[in-house]
């Protein structure tokens, strides 16, 4: 399965605008979050790729009309102060605005965004919607603040902007999702399809060391929701499940008498044979030879 390859974001907002680039403070946020303090956007057009962050804009003084085009959608509103614009993560389109307006930004991480999904009780990643110049005063409030804070500077202030951070986050899930995301009263178990799907993609990856990350933009959950979810389903961790594949299969290769021990612990992602035998041991109750010998 392959992953989706996401552009680096202060590369191609800079390019977006060729001749003023954003004035990307220098701090890193919790969750490879980014800010750009206010600046003069002027007109544009730009086909903008898959970025690694989501992409929040607030409107604070300017006029012009502005538009994404997604295949042969388009969406296209008035910009005006108190209206924000949003290009979620991974999303791409042809963006185009006329008029110069005054603006301020966040690069929200995914990480960030998946923290704040599971303190309110949802495994789920939100999906954001695109949102051209809409109207939401809230946040653009809650930016405006991040704004002073940025011109303040300070430790207290970064303090405080990462609790404002938390905000536009719970913002963001609220009123700019795809669908209502209900707080849940407990943890639930991947359902069968969302196992098989796991399993499907660590058969196809056994040589390969995956990342819990991977497995979990699988099924789109958090890590967190994605191993308390995936143990409830199958009684094991993603690790111990993912070494039962590994030792099924090599169970079938210690069939062929051909094949030397060696090269089936490489193949079922084993550096060492005495990696592969202490694992294969303690799945199977046999050493490889000892399996080998019995059949």
């Amino acid at each position: 399965m392959g992953q989706t390859r996401f552009a680096d974001t202060t590369l191609h907002i800079s390019r977006l605008q060729r001749v003023v680039s954003p004035p990307v403070i220098p701090e890193v946020f919790l969750g490879d979050t980014r800010l750009v303090g206010r600046w003069r956007n002027e007109p544009f057009e730009y086909d903008l790729p898959p970025l690694k962050h989501h992409v929040l804009s607030a409107k604070y003084a300017g006029e012009g009309l502005s538009s994404l085009k997604i295949g042969r959608r388009t969406i296209s509103a008035l910009s005006m102060a108190g209206t924000i614009t949003l290009a979620p993560r991974g999303h791409s389109g042809i963006w185009r605005a006329e008029g110069v307006v005054e603006v301020s930004n966040i690069f929200l991480g995914h990480e960030r965004l998946l923290a704040c999904a599971d303190q309110v009780g949802n495994g789920r990643a939100p999906e954001l919607l695109d949102r051209v110049n809409f109207s939401d005063p809230r946040m653009v409030t809650i930016m405006t603040w991040i704004d002073e804070e940025v011109r303040s500077g300070g430790v207290i202030s970064n303090l405080y902007i990462e609790h404002l951070l938390d905000l536009v986050c719970l913002q963001l899930i609220k009123d700019h999702s795809e669908t209502a995301m209900p707080i849940v009263s407990g943890p639930r178990g991947l359902a069968s399809w969302q196992v098989k799907r796991v399993t499907d993609y660590m058969r196809d990856n056994l040589a390969e060391n995956i990342k819990l990350q991977e497995l979990a933009d699988i099924v789109n959950l958090s890590r967190f929701h994605f191993c308390t979810a995936f143990r409830i389903a199958t009684g094991h961790t993603p690790h111990g499940w993912m070494t039962r594949q590994r030792i099924a299969y090599a169970k079938r290769l210690l069939r062929d008498p051909a094949m030397h021990i060696t090269d089936i612990a490489l193949i079922v992602g084993y550096g060492t044979p005495s990696s592969f035998s202490a694992n294969f041991r303690k799945v199977a109750g046999l050493t490889p030879s000892e399996f080998r010998r019995r059949l």
